[in-house]
Protein backbone atom coordinates (compact mmCIF):
# COMPACT_ATOMS: atom_id res chain seq x y z
CA UNK A 1 0.00 0.00 0.00
CA UNK A 2 2.83 2.39 0.88
CA UNK A 3 6.56 2.49 0.35
CA UNK A 4 8.95 2.31 3.28
CA UNK A 5 10.11 5.72 4.53
CA UNK A 6 13.73 6.56 4.94
CA UNK A 7 15.11 6.28 8.45
CA UNK A 8 16.16 9.43 10.27
CA UNK A 9 19.77 9.06 11.37
CA UNK A 10 20.41 12.66 12.39
CA UNK A 11 18.21 15.48 13.66
CA UNK A 12 17.08 18.15 11.22
CA UNK A 13 18.90 21.43 11.29
CA UNK A 14 15.86 23.48 12.13
CA UNK A 15 14.68 23.57 15.71
CA UNK A 16 11.28 25.06 14.93
CA UNK A 17 8.38 23.03 16.28
CA UNK A 18 6.02 21.94 13.51
CA UNK A 19 2.30 22.42 13.81
CA UNK A 20 0.58 19.57 15.62
CA UNK A 21 -1.49 17.35 13.34
CA UNK A 22 -5.24 17.47 13.99
CA UNK A 23 -6.29 13.94 13.01
CA UNK A 24 -4.62 11.89 15.80
CA UNK A 25 -5.88 14.24 18.52
CA UNK A 26 -9.37 14.45 17.04
CA UNK A 27 -9.55 10.65 16.85
CA UNK A 28 -8.36 10.32 20.45
CA UNK A 29 -10.89 12.93 21.59
CA UNK A 30 -13.86 11.13 20.04
CA UNK A 31 -12.41 7.79 21.18
CA UNK A 32 -12.72 8.96 24.80
CA UNK A 33 -16.49 9.34 24.35
CA UNK A 34 -16.73 5.80 22.97
CA UNK A 35 -14.58 4.49 25.82
CA UNK A 36 -16.86 6.15 28.37
CA UNK A 37 -19.87 4.44 26.80
CA UNK A 38 -18.06 1.09 26.55
CA UNK A 39 -17.01 1.19 30.22
CA UNK A 40 -20.35 2.43 31.54
CA UNK A 41 -21.93 -1.04 31.56
CA UNK A 42 -19.42 -2.19 34.18
CA UNK A 43 -21.07 0.14 36.70
CA UNK A 44 -24.60 -1.30 36.29
CA UNK A 45 -24.40 -3.65 39.25
CA UNK A 46 -27.42 -5.32 40.86
CA UNK A 47 -28.97 -6.30 37.50
CA UNK A 48 -29.34 -9.76 35.95
CA UNK A 49 -26.70 -10.41 33.33
CA UNK A 50 -25.01 -13.07 31.25
CA UNK A 51 -21.72 -14.68 30.36
CA UNK A 52 -20.73 -12.70 27.29
CA UNK A 53 -20.66 -9.05 28.41
CA UNK A 54 -21.15 -6.70 31.33
CA UNK A 55 -24.47 -5.44 29.95
CA UNK A 56 -27.55 -6.13 32.05
CA UNK A 57 -30.38 -8.15 30.54
CA UNK A 58 -33.31 -6.30 32.07
CA UNK A 59 -34.67 -2.83 31.37
CA UNK A 60 -36.98 -1.26 28.83
CA UNK A 61 -37.10 -1.87 25.10
CA UNK A 62 -35.13 1.33 24.58
CA UNK A 63 -32.44 0.01 26.92
CA UNK A 64 -32.26 -3.13 24.82
CA UNK A 65 -31.99 -1.14 21.61
CA UNK A 66 -29.20 0.95 23.14
CA UNK A 67 -27.33 -2.22 24.15
CA UNK A 68 -27.71 -3.62 20.63
CA UNK A 69 -26.25 -0.47 19.08
CA UNK A 70 -23.37 -0.46 21.56
CA UNK A 71 -22.63 -4.14 20.88
CA UNK A 72 -22.49 -3.54 17.13
CA UNK A 73 -20.56 -0.26 17.06
CA UNK A 74 -18.56 0.10 20.30
CA UNK A 75 -18.01 -3.10 22.32
CA UNK A 76 -14.75 -4.71 21.27
CA UNK A 77 -14.25 -1.95 18.70
CA UNK A 78 -13.06 1.07 20.63
CA UNK A 79 -10.15 -0.57 22.45
CA UNK A 80 -8.52 -1.74 19.20
CA UNK A 81 -8.76 1.88 18.09
CA UNK A 82 -7.18 2.87 21.41
CA UNK A 83 -4.33 0.40 20.80
CA UNK A 84 -3.77 1.71 17.28
CA UNK A 85 -3.60 5.32 18.45
CA UNK A 86 -1.41 4.35 21.41
CA UNK A 87 1.04 2.75 18.98
CA UNK A 88 0.83 5.74 16.67
CA UNK A 89 1.79 7.96 19.57
CA UNK A 90 4.90 5.85 20.25
CA UNK A 91 6.27 6.65 16.81
CA UNK A 92 5.33 10.32 17.15
CA UNK A 93 7.17 10.36 20.47
CA UNK A 94 10.26 8.73 18.96
CA UNK A 95 10.24 10.99 15.91
CA UNK A 96 10.05 14.21 17.91
CA UNK A 97 12.85 13.11 20.28
CA UNK A 98 15.05 12.19 17.33
CA UNK A 99 14.38 15.65 15.88
CA UNK A 100 15.70 17.13 19.13
CA UNK A 101 18.94 15.21 18.81
CA UNK A 102 18.18 12.39 21.28
CA UNK A 103 19.94 9.17 20.32
CA UNK A 104 17.96 5.98 19.42
CA UNK A 105 19.14 4.03 22.50
CA UNK A 106 17.87 6.83 24.77
CA UNK A 107 14.56 6.98 22.95
CA UNK A 108 14.05 3.28 23.66
CA UNK A 109 15.02 3.81 27.30
CA UNK A 110 12.45 6.60 27.55
CA UNK A 111 9.78 4.43 25.97
CA UNK A 112 10.58 1.68 28.48
CA UNK A 113 10.27 4.15 31.36
CA UNK A 114 7.03 5.46 29.85
CA UNK A 115 5.48 2.00 29.68
CA UNK A 116 6.62 1.09 33.19
CA UNK A 117 5.02 4.30 34.40
CA UNK A 118 1.82 3.41 32.56
CA UNK A 119 1.86 -0.03 34.17
CA UNK A 120 2.10 1.57 37.61
CA UNK A 121 -0.64 4.10 36.82
CA UNK A 122 -2.82 1.30 35.46
CA UNK A 123 -2.40 -0.73 38.65
CA UNK A 124 -3.30 2.29 40.80
CA UNK A 125 -6.27 3.06 38.54
CA UNK A 126 -7.55 -0.50 38.98
CA UNK A 127 -6.90 -0.65 42.71
CA UNK A 128 -8.52 2.69 43.49
CA UNK A 129 -11.32 3.01 40.94
CA UNK A 130 -11.81 0.72 37.93
CA UNK A 131 -10.74 -2.91 37.49
CA UNK A 132 -11.30 -2.71 33.73
CA UNK A 133 -8.26 -0.46 33.33
CA UNK A 134 -6.46 -0.80 29.98
CA UNK A 135 -3.37 1.29 30.69
CA UNK A 136 -1.64 -1.74 32.13
CA UNK A 137 -2.52 -3.88 29.13
CA UNK A 138 -1.08 -1.39 26.67
CA UNK A 139 1.97 -0.94 28.87
CA UNK A 140 2.59 -4.69 28.71
CA UNK A 141 2.27 -4.56 24.93
CA UNK A 142 4.80 -1.75 24.79
CA UNK A 143 7.24 -3.44 27.16
CA UNK A 144 7.21 -6.63 25.10
CA UNK A 145 6.97 -5.41 21.52
CA UNK A 146 9.16 -2.29 21.58
CA UNK A 147 12.39 -4.23 22.30
CA UNK A 148 11.41 -6.89 19.77
CA UNK A 149 10.03 -4.97 16.81
CA UNK A 150 10.10 -1.18 17.19
CA UNK A 151 13.19 -0.89 14.97
CA UNK A 152 12.13 -3.68 12.62
CA UNK A 153 11.73 -3.10 8.90
CA UNK A 154 8.31 -2.55 7.40
CA UNK A 155 8.34 -5.99 5.75
CA UNK A 156 8.97 -7.63 9.12
CA UNK A 157 6.16 -5.70 10.79
CA UNK A 158 3.76 -6.69 8.01
CA UNK A 159 4.73 -10.36 8.31
CA UNK A 160 4.20 -10.42 12.08
CA UNK A 161 0.93 -8.52 11.64
CA UNK A 162 -0.40 -11.16 9.25
CA UNK A 163 0.69 -13.92 11.64
CA UNK A 164 -1.18 -12.24 14.51
CA UNK A 165 -4.29 -11.78 12.38
CA UNK A 166 -4.20 -15.43 11.35
CA UNK A 167 -3.74 -16.49 14.97
CA UNK A 168 -6.70 -14.34 16.08
CA UNK A 169 -8.90 -15.79 13.32
CA UNK A 170 -7.93 -19.38 14.14
CA UNK A 171 -8.61 -18.77 17.84
CA UNK A 172 -12.07 -17.40 17.09
CA UNK A 173 -12.90 -20.27 14.74
CA UNK A 174 -11.65 -22.75 17.35
CA UNK A 175 -14.04 -21.26 19.91
CA UNK A 176 -16.91 -21.77 17.46
CA UNK A 177 -15.79 -25.34 16.88
CA UNK A 178 -15.70 -26.06 20.60
CA UNK A 179 -19.24 -24.77 21.02
CA UNK A 180 -20.46 -26.82 18.06
CA UNK A 181 -18.97 -29.89 19.76
CA UNK A 182 -20.86 -29.03 22.96
CA UNK A 183 -24.06 -28.70 20.93
CA UNK A 184 -23.48 -32.10 19.37
CA UNK A 185 -23.06 -33.59 22.84
CA UNK A 186 -26.22 -31.90 24.09
CA UNK A 187 -24.28 -29.85 26.66
CA UNK A 188 -25.44 -26.32 27.47
CA UNK A 189 -22.33 -24.28 28.31
CA UNK A 190 -24.48 -21.62 29.93
CA UNK A 191 -26.17 -24.14 32.16
CA UNK A 192 -29.50 -22.39 32.15
CA UNK A 193 -32.40 -21.02 30.12
CA UNK A 194 -31.72 -18.88 27.06
CA UNK A 195 -32.26 -15.15 27.30
CA UNK A 196 -30.74 -12.26 25.35
CA UNK A 197 -27.29 -12.58 26.89
CA UNK A 198 -27.20 -16.07 28.31
CA UNK A 199 -28.85 -17.39 31.48
CA UNK A 200 -30.17 -15.01 34.11
CA UNK A 201 -27.29 -14.81 36.56
CA UNK A 202 -25.76 -11.99 38.60
CA UNK A 203 -24.20 -9.53 36.15
CA UNK A 204 -20.46 -9.39 35.53
CA UNK A 205 -20.69 -5.77 36.64
CA UNK A 206 -21.34 -7.02 40.18
CA UNK A 207 -17.73 -8.23 40.32
CA UNK A 208 -16.51 -4.77 39.38
CA UNK A 209 -18.93 -2.45 41.17
CA UNK A 210 -21.25 -4.47 43.38
CA UNK A 211 -19.27 -4.64 46.66
CA UNK A 212 -20.30 -2.05 49.24
CA UNK A 213 -17.09 -2.57 51.24
CA UNK A 214 -14.37 -0.53 49.53
CA UNK A 215 -11.49 -2.80 50.56
CA UNK A 216 -13.26 -5.92 49.28
CA UNK A 217 -14.11 -4.05 46.09
CA UNK A 218 -10.46 -3.08 45.74
CA UNK A 219 -9.35 -6.71 46.08
CA UNK A 220 -11.84 -7.77 43.41
CA UNK A 221 -10.71 -5.02 41.03
CA UNK A 222 -7.04 -5.86 41.47
CA UNK A 223 -7.77 -9.54 40.89
CA UNK A 224 -9.60 -8.78 37.65
CA UNK A 225 -6.81 -6.46 36.50
CA UNK A 226 -4.08 -9.00 37.22
CA UNK A 227 -5.88 -11.58 35.08
CA UNK A 228 -6.97 -9.29 32.23
CA UNK A 229 -3.74 -7.28 31.80
CA UNK A 230 -1.50 -10.11 30.53
CA UNK A 231 -4.44 -11.78 28.78
CA UNK A 232 -4.39 -9.15 26.01
CA UNK A 233 -1.50 -11.02 24.43
CA UNK A 234 -3.49 -14.22 24.10
CA UNK A 235 -6.18 -12.94 21.74
CA UNK A 236 -3.74 -11.42 19.25
CA UNK A 237 -6.06 -8.57 18.25
CA UNK A 238 -4.51 -5.78 20.33
CA UNK A 239 -0.91 -6.73 19.40
CA UNK A 240 -2.03 -6.65 15.76
CA UNK A 241 -3.47 -3.17 16.27
CA UNK A 242 -0.20 -2.08 17.85
CA UNK A 243 1.82 -3.14 14.79
CA UNK A 244 -0.71 -1.63 12.38
CA UNK A 245 -0.51 1.65 14.30
CA UNK A 246 3.28 1.60 13.94
CA UNK A 247 2.96 1.04 10.18
CA UNK A 248 0.54 3.95 9.78
CA UNK A 249 2.74 6.20 11.90
CA UNK A 250 5.92 5.28 9.98
CA UNK A 251 4.25 6.83 6.92
CA UNK A 252 2.55 9.66 8.87
CA UNK A 253 -0.82 8.69 7.42
CA UNK A 254 -2.87 10.53 10.06
CA UNK A 255 -0.72 13.66 9.83
CA UNK A 256 -1.10 13.80 6.03
CA UNK A 257 -4.46 12.19 5.15
CA UNK A 258 -4.60 14.07 1.85
CA UNK A 259 -1.76 11.89 0.54
CA UNK A 260 -3.55 8.66 1.41
CA UNK A 261 -7.19 9.60 0.85
CA UNK A 262 -7.96 6.57 -1.32
CA UNK A 263 -6.38 4.08 1.10
CA UNK A 264 -8.00 5.73 4.11
CA UNK A 265 -11.40 5.69 2.41
CA UNK A 266 -11.07 1.99 1.67
CA UNK A 267 -9.96 1.32 5.25
CA UNK A 268 -12.77 3.39 6.75
CA UNK A 269 -15.54 1.85 4.63
CA UNK A 270 -14.23 -1.70 4.67
CA UNK A 271 -13.10 -1.74 8.29
CA UNK A 272 -16.29 -0.29 9.71
CA UNK A 273 -18.44 -2.56 7.51
CA UNK A 274 -16.59 -5.69 8.69
CA UNK A 275 -16.71 -4.53 12.30
CA UNK A 276 -20.41 -3.76 12.30
CA UNK A 277 -21.43 -6.88 10.37
CA UNK A 278 -19.50 -9.18 12.69
CA UNK A 279 -21.08 -7.41 15.68
CA UNK A 280 -24.61 -7.69 14.29
CA UNK A 281 -25.45 -11.16 15.70
CA UNK A 282 -24.34 -10.05 19.19
CA UNK A 283 -26.44 -6.89 18.90
CA UNK A 284 -29.50 -8.82 17.74
CA UNK A 285 -29.14 -11.17 20.70
CA UNK A 286 -29.70 -8.18 22.99
CA UNK A 287 -33.03 -7.73 21.19
CA UNK A 288 -33.93 -11.40 21.79
CA UNK A 289 -33.42 -12.16 18.08
CA UNK A 290 -31.44 -15.39 17.95
CA UNK A 291 -29.95 -17.20 14.96
CA UNK A 292 -27.72 -19.45 17.03
CA UNK A 293 -27.87 -21.72 20.04
CA UNK A 294 -26.77 -20.32 23.38
CA UNK A 295 -23.49 -22.19 23.03
CA UNK A 296 -22.77 -20.65 19.63
CA UNK A 297 -23.68 -17.17 20.85
CA UNK A 298 -21.08 -17.52 23.60
CA UNK A 299 -18.44 -18.75 21.15
CA UNK A 300 -19.33 -16.19 18.50
CA UNK A 301 -18.32 -13.30 20.76
CA UNK A 302 -14.70 -14.11 19.83
CA UNK A 303 -15.51 -13.60 16.15
CA UNK A 304 -17.11 -10.28 17.00
CA UNK A 305 -13.97 -9.15 18.80
CA UNK A 306 -11.78 -10.05 15.81
CA UNK A 307 -14.12 -7.98 13.66
CA UNK A 308 -13.72 -5.17 16.16
CA UNK A 309 -10.06 -4.89 15.15
CA UNK A 310 -11.15 -3.83 11.65
CA UNK A 311 -13.74 -1.41 13.02
CA UNK A 312 -11.15 0.24 15.25
CA UNK A 313 -8.82 0.81 12.29
CA UNK A 314 -11.77 2.02 10.24
CA UNK A 315 -12.75 4.57 12.88
CA UNK A 316 -9.19 5.96 12.98
CA UNK A 317 -9.20 6.25 9.17
CA UNK A 318 -12.60 7.98 9.22
CA UNK A 319 -11.43 10.67 11.64
CA UNK A 320 -8.29 11.17 9.58
CA UNK A 321 -10.44 11.80 6.51
CA UNK A 322 -12.63 14.22 8.44
CA UNK A 323 -9.64 16.11 9.80
CA UNK A 324 -8.08 16.21 6.34
CA UNK A 325 -11.02 18.21 5.01
CA UNK A 326 -10.89 20.80 7.78
CA UNK A 327 -8.98 23.88 6.74
CA UNK A 328 -9.96 25.96 9.77
CA UNK A 329 -11.27 23.77 12.60
CA UNK A 330 -14.02 25.39 14.64
CA UNK A 331 -14.20 25.73 18.39
CA UNK A 332 -15.99 22.38 18.83
CA UNK A 333 -13.41 20.49 16.79
CA UNK A 334 -10.53 22.18 18.59
CA UNK A 335 -12.10 21.39 21.96
CA UNK A 336 -12.53 17.70 21.10
CA UNK A 337 -8.93 17.61 19.85
CA UNK A 338 -7.88 19.18 23.16
CA UNK A 339 -9.34 16.12 24.89
CA UNK A 340 -7.21 13.97 22.59
CA UNK A 341 -4.08 15.88 23.61
CA UNK A 342 -4.94 15.07 27.22
CA UNK A 343 -6.27 11.56 26.63
CA UNK A 344 -4.67 10.04 29.73
CA UNK A 345 -6.11 12.70 32.05
CA UNK A 346 -9.50 12.44 30.34
CA UNK A 347 -9.51 8.65 30.64
CA UNK A 348 -8.75 8.76 34.36
CA UNK A 349 -11.26 11.57 34.86
CA UNK A 350 -14.03 9.25 33.68
CA UNK A 351 -13.33 6.73 36.44
CA UNK A 352 -12.96 9.49 39.02
CA UNK A 353 -16.61 10.43 38.39
CA UNK A 354 -18.08 7.07 37.39
CA UNK A 355 -16.83 4.97 40.32
CA UNK A 356 -17.95 6.95 43.39
CA UNK A 357 -21.21 7.94 41.71
CA UNK A 358 -22.30 4.49 40.51
CA UNK A 359 -20.46 1.78 42.48
CA UNK A 360 -22.02 0.14 45.54
CA UNK A 361 -19.23 1.48 47.80
CA UNK A 362 -20.11 5.02 46.69
CA UNK A 363 -23.54 6.49 46.02
CA UNK A 364 -24.68 3.23 44.40
CA UNK A 365 -26.58 4.82 41.53
CA UNK A 366 -25.65 1.98 39.18
CA UNK A 367 -28.27 -0.32 40.73
CA UNK A 368 -31.07 2.22 40.15
CA UNK A 369 -30.50 3.06 36.49
CA UNK A 370 -30.13 1.08 33.30
CA UNK A 371 -28.36 1.36 29.95
CA UNK A 372 -29.88 4.60 28.69
CA UNK A 373 -29.29 6.33 32.00
CA UNK A 374 -25.65 5.30 32.30
CA UNK A 375 -24.94 6.24 28.66
CA UNK A 376 -26.32 9.71 29.40
CA UNK A 377 -23.98 9.96 32.40
CA UNK A 378 -21.06 8.79 30.24
CA UNK A 379 -21.80 11.47 27.67
CA UNK A 380 -22.01 14.10 30.42
CA UNK A 381 -18.65 13.06 31.87
CA UNK A 382 -17.06 13.21 28.43
CA UNK A 383 -18.60 16.64 27.82
CA UNK A 384 -17.13 17.87 31.09
CA UNK A 385 -13.70 16.68 29.93
CA UNK A 386 -14.18 18.64 26.69
CA UNK A 387 -14.84 21.81 28.66
CA UNK A 388 -11.93 21.24 31.04
CA UNK A 389 -9.56 20.41 28.17
CA UNK A 390 -10.64 23.48 26.21
CA UNK A 391 -9.85 25.68 29.23
CA UNK A 392 -6.45 24.02 29.65
CA UNK A 393 -5.75 24.43 25.94
CA UNK A 394 -6.55 28.14 26.11
CA UNK A 395 -4.07 28.45 28.96
CA UNK A 396 -1.43 26.38 27.18
CA UNK A 397 -1.45 23.81 30.00
CA UNK A 398 -1.09 20.04 29.76
CA UNK A 399 -3.34 17.63 31.61
CA UNK A 400 -2.17 16.64 35.10
CA UNK A 401 -1.70 12.98 34.15
CA UNK A 402 0.35 13.99 31.09
CA UNK A 403 2.57 16.16 33.28
CA UNK A 404 3.13 13.24 35.67
CA UNK A 405 3.83 10.79 32.84
CA UNK A 406 6.40 13.16 31.31
CA UNK A 407 8.20 13.43 34.64
CA UNK A 408 8.28 9.65 34.91
CA UNK A 409 9.45 9.22 31.30
CA UNK A 410 12.15 11.79 30.58
CA UNK A 411 15.82 11.14 31.21
CA UNK A 412 17.82 13.89 32.93
CA UNK A 413 20.31 15.64 30.60
CA UNK A 414 23.32 14.03 32.28
CA UNK A 415 21.90 10.56 31.53
CA UNK A 416 21.52 11.15 27.78
CA UNK A 417 24.00 9.70 25.31
CA UNK A 418 26.09 12.55 23.88
CA UNK A 419 25.50 13.33 20.22
CA UNK A 420 28.41 12.54 17.83
CA UNK A 421 30.82 15.46 17.56
CA UNK A 422 31.11 17.24 14.18
CA UNK A 423 33.98 15.90 12.12
CA UNK A 424 34.02 12.54 13.88
CA UNK A 425 32.80 9.46 12.03
CA UNK A 426 29.35 8.37 13.16
CA UNK A 427 28.87 4.73 14.15
CA UNK A 428 26.41 2.76 12.01
CA UNK A 429 22.89 3.71 13.07
CA UNK A 430 20.28 1.03 13.50
CA UNK A 431 17.05 1.23 11.53
CA UNK A 432 14.84 3.66 13.41
CA UNK A 433 11.10 4.18 12.95
CA UNK A 434 11.23 7.94 13.26
CA UNK A 435 9.40 8.65 10.02
CA UNK A 436 9.79 10.85 6.97
CA UNK A 437 12.51 13.49 7.26
CA UNK A 438 10.77 16.04 5.00
CA UNK A 439 7.54 16.25 6.98
CA UNK A 440 8.29 15.69 10.68
CA UNK A 441 5.17 15.35 12.84
CA UNK A 442 4.54 16.80 16.28
CA UNK A 443 4.58 14.25 19.05
CA UNK A 444 2.03 13.72 21.73
CA UNK A 445 2.75 14.35 25.38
Amino acid sequence: MMSQPAAVTAPPSSTNTPARALAPDLARGVMLLLIAIANSAWYLWGHPGGFTSAHPTDGSELDRVARAVIAITIDGRVYPMFALLFAYGMVQFARSRAARGIQPRDIKRMLRKRHLAMLLLGFLHAALLFGGDVLGAYAVLGLIFVPLLFEAKVKTLKLVLWILLAYAAVSAISAIGAMLWLDSMGIDAAGGPEISNGPEIPGLADLMSGFDNYLIAMAARVGMWLIATPAVLLAGTLPACLLFGWLLARHQVLEHPERYRRQLTMLAVGGIAVGWLTGLPVGLAHLDIHFMSTNLEIGYVNVSYVGGLFAGAGYAALFALIAGRMRRPGVVTRSVAAVGKRSLSSYLWQSLIFAPLLAAWGFGLGARINTLGVVAIAAGIWLSSVIISAVLEARGARGPAEVLLRKMTYLPPDKLTPAPQPGRPMPPAPHTPTGLPQHPGQSGS
